[in-house]
Parts: C-alpha cells; sequence; structure tokens
C-alpha cells in the first residue's frame, strides 16, 4: 500500500500518514477492512474500510479507472456508505455517482495544504520555563501518547484512543525517525503540545501528523515552534517540500490558521460522497 502512494506522489495519500493510521490505535485492527488489486504483480489499488463507522480510504491507480466499480462493489459487501476521495482523483468519482453516492456538502471538510522548504524557516521559540525538543527513545512514548490524547479529546466526548503501548508500535513503524518527532514540556514536566513529522525521502516530501495542543496551554505558539523544529529537521534530512491537511470549513478554523502562520497555503480539498439514506 505505501509503495503504491510512493508512486504516485503526490495525491492525498503519504506513506507517513498511512503509517500513523495503521497504528495510532493497537488491538482495533478487527474495525477495519483491507483490500489490494494487483496487475503484474504490482499493487494498483488498495481499499480500507473502517468499521463500524462505514467509511471507506482508498487509493486508485490512475492507468486502472476500470477497478473503480470493482473498489465500490467490494465496500458495499462491508455495509459501508460514505467515501472520501481528493477533488482530482475524477475516475473515483464518476464510479461513485454511477454507483448512486452524492457528494455531502453539508458539514467539516478537509483540505490539503502544503509549503516549500527552501524558503525561510524561522527559528522556533518556546515560553520562558517550556521546553522543545525530539523525541529521544522509546521512553518518551508515554509523555507523546498523553499530550496526543490531550489534545484530540474533545470536552464531553470519548477520550482519544492513542495509548502508550499504541505509541510505541508508531514508533516502530516505518518510516517513523524519532528525530522528526517533537514536543513541548510544560515548566512542570507535563507534556503541552506536539508535531510528528513523516518523510518520504524518495519523494523528498514530509508530512505533519498529527500535530496538537493540550487545551490548557493554548495561544503560546507551542504547536507552532513544535512544527518548525520538525520541520527545520525534516529539511535538513533531505525534504523539499512539507504537506498537511486540516480542516477547511470556518467552524475549526484554528488548525488552519496555525498552518498558515508558519507559510503553509491550501492547494486542494477532499471531496465526500456519500449513498442516500447515509449521514456521515
Amino acid at each position: 500500500m505505501q509503495e503504491l502512494t510512493r508512486r504516485l506522489w503526490p495525491s492525498r495519500w503519504h506513506i507517513g500518514d498511512m503509517a500513523w493510521m495503521w497504528f495510532q490505535h493497537t488491538g482495533r485492527e478487527s474495525e477495519r477492512r483491507t483490500a489490494l488489486w494487483e496487475r503484474g504483480g504490482q499493487t494498483v489499488a488498495w481499499a480500507w474500510a473502517n468499521l463500524p463507522n462505514g467509511t471507506l480510504d482508498l487509493q486508485l491507480d490512475p492507468a486502472h479507472p476500470e477497478l473503480a466499480d470493482e473498489i465500490l462493489a467490494w465496500f458495499a459487501e462491508t455495509g459501508g456508505q460514505s467515501v472520501t476521495v481528493l477533488e482530482d482523483e475524477t475516475a473515483m468519482i464518476e464510479a461513485l455517482r454511477r454507483h448512486g453516492y452524492r457528494e455531502w456538502t453539508e458539514g467539516p471538510f478537509f483540505i490539503h495544504l502544503s509549503r516549500s522548504l527552501a524558503d525561510p524557516l524561522p527559528e522556533p521559540a518556546v515560553p520562558g520555563g517550556y521546553t522543545l525538543r525530539p523525541v529521544r527513545s522509546e521512553d518518551d512514548a508515554e509523555a507523546r501518547a498523553a499530550v496526543h490524547r490531550a489534545a484530540f479529546t474533545l470536552p464531553g466526548g470519548p477520550p482519544s484512543r492513542v495509548t502508550t503501548e499504541s505509541y510505541r508500535a508508531i514508533m516502530r513503524a516505518w518510516p517513523y525517525r524519532s528525530e522528526l518527532d517533537w514536543f513541548v514540556t510544560a515548566p512542570d514536566g507535563t507534556p503541552a503540545a506536539s508535531c510528528l513529522v513523516w518523510l518520504d525521502e524518495r519523494n523528498k516530501i514530509a508530512i505533519l501528523e498529527p500535530v496538537g495542543t493540550d487545551p490548557g496551554h493554548r495561544r503560546l505558539g507551542l504547536a507552532s515552534a513544535a512544527i518548525l523544529g520538525a520541520l527545520r529537521t525534516a529539511r535538513d534530512l533531505g525534504a523539499e517540500n512539507a504537506r498537511v491537511c486540516a480542516r477547511g470549513d470556518d467552524a475549526y478554523p484554528s488548525a488552519r490558521a496555525t498552518y498558515m502562520s508558519v507559510g503553509f497555503r491550501p492547494y486542494a480539498r477532499n471531496r465526500t460522497f456519500v449513498l442516500p439514506e447515509a449521514t456521515p
């Protein structure tokens, strides 16, 4: 799956965000079904059904548009009803419409932002008492999992399911590199913000996935500092460009604003298609 993604770059997917999605929730393997399509010994499509929410992630080699209908037929067998694609995946969009899907435009959507790493990257800075550094070893897994849960647990909602165990699995996954995993600790030692960057050395592209700040430490520039620290390292390792995905709707503008403040600019958006009876 990652090799296809590497070969098709630029696309919706990056080898790093695939690793993050696969390993972030250890023990939930029963909640996903995966299928591959091959031609001549080469993977030309993959599909990943997320259960029980009934959503589909996929990638299709544009040289094989005939597989779009087969992918959707496979997805229908899982009972799924919602598919998200990048806006330029025209063969897949046409197939979705043939299968009765309609574009959903009533709620949140995600955009992709990018920046050149040839442009200046400011020196990261944090307020007095805070400490910014990269991960040093698996001993930091507990702190990294803790700050992720704090940042991504919504008030009144279920807690994030990223655990110390699953973060260790992420650390052992290719292409994770500890020097690209940055976090900030508060004066009392509490982990306060983080940014994990993944590098595709072949395509010289880095992706941010994920970035977050504990609500008790927001509006201090901590996420920006972690982003800059990680991106400067990625540049030193050969990355020429960086990408990130964020909410594009105005209901949740803060992440997008943070990325744009460090030089990212929108270039594409996701589109979600649902069956008429489905509610995303």
